[in-house]
């Protein structure tokens, strides 16, 4: 009885972190009618090092360190993968954008196997290629190949699945808190460095990765508060979840996120997934599922 108590409220912790992870694509859309992508990220990442910040003045870090390359790799592709993910959510439906950001454990799996020697069983392998088909079905590439849109969802799950793996070795060198520091502290700084650039050398083709500061102002002040403010809640009941019960079973509850984020976009105006689309969509959850329970 104790145990299935722990696997409730385990997944209840990551059904109401997806939830709130939607929201947060909501606000971000609804930012991204007033301001550019990069900006949206620096709101998303600023809360992120206001709140580490007073963690760590409260409790210093303890750790060896050594690793400063990866971790800097690690905020760098969390930080990419962020951005793509969000200039996603301004251009399609918010649940095509949170499909292909669900993408990363299926990347994450090759990656663990190519660089950390994890084995993968025939189920894992299995599971990599109904992956790969669904996202085949979601992109519908023509004879001109993939989108712009198309190429960033899959850098927003292969991004984060960069970041999730350095994890796997960081986190024997560094607090968790450094780590999730290196994250937000790059969101902050490298949209500010990307502001003065573009203010002298904007390149419309590099839209997605440019853009300039505006100042927001009335109701977008509640957007991008809404957004740091959920962004941040949905990281710490995410980690509740993991800590509650078996990551397999959390990780499969986590792809009620693409539900909560289709059902999000319709009530902003987005269009129902066509059946080839929604049928993607469904290979990819089953993909992650399998990935996660292999795990």
């Amino acid at each position: 009885m104790k145990r299935i108590k722990e696997l409730n409220s385990g997944v209840k912790y990551m059904l109401f972190a997806s939830f709130l992870f939607a929201i947060m694509g909501a606000f971000a859309k609804l930012s991204s009618e007033h301001m550019s992508s990069l900006e949206v990220v620096f709101f998303r990442n600023i809360f992120g090092v206001a709140i580490i910040g007073y963690a760590l003045y409260k409790t210093p870090m303890k750790h060896k360190g050594g690793k400063p390359f990866l971790l800097f790799f690690r905020g760098l592709m969390g930080f990419l993968a962020l951005l793509a993910y969000f200039y996603n959510v301004a251009n399609i439906p918010l649940g095509d954008a949170m499909t292909y950001s669900k993408t990363a454990p299926i990347f994450t799996a090759i990656l663990a196997w190519l660089f950390l020697n994890e084995k993968l069983s025939l189920n894992a392998w299995l599971a990599v290629f109904i992956g790969f088909l669904g996202i085949l079905l979601i992109t519908q590439p023509s004879g001109v190949g993939f989108s712009k849109y198309d190429l960033l969802g899959i850098f927003s799950g292969l991004g984060a699945a960069f970041a999730y793996t350095s994890i796997r070795e960081l986190k024997n060198y560094y607090d968790t808190r450094a780590i999730v520091l290196s994250f937000t502290l790059v969101g902050t700084v490298a949209p500010i460095m990307l502001f003065i650039l573009s203010k002298y050398f904007y390149i419309r083709e590099l839209d997605f990765i440019m853009g300039e500061f505006v100042m927001p102002s009335g109701v977008v002040w509640i957007y991008v508060v809404g957004l740091g403010l959920l962004g941040t809640l949905s990281q710490y009941y995410m980690t509740k979840a993991y800590g509650e019960t078996k990551a397999g079973i959390v990780g499969a509850a986590s792809y009620s996120s693409i539900i909560f984020a289709i059902l999000v976009g319709v009530m902003l105006g987005d269009s129902l997934p066509n059946f080839i689309t929604a049928s993607g969509i469904v290979l990819i959850v089953a993909a992650g599922i399998m990935v996660a329970k292999s795990k």
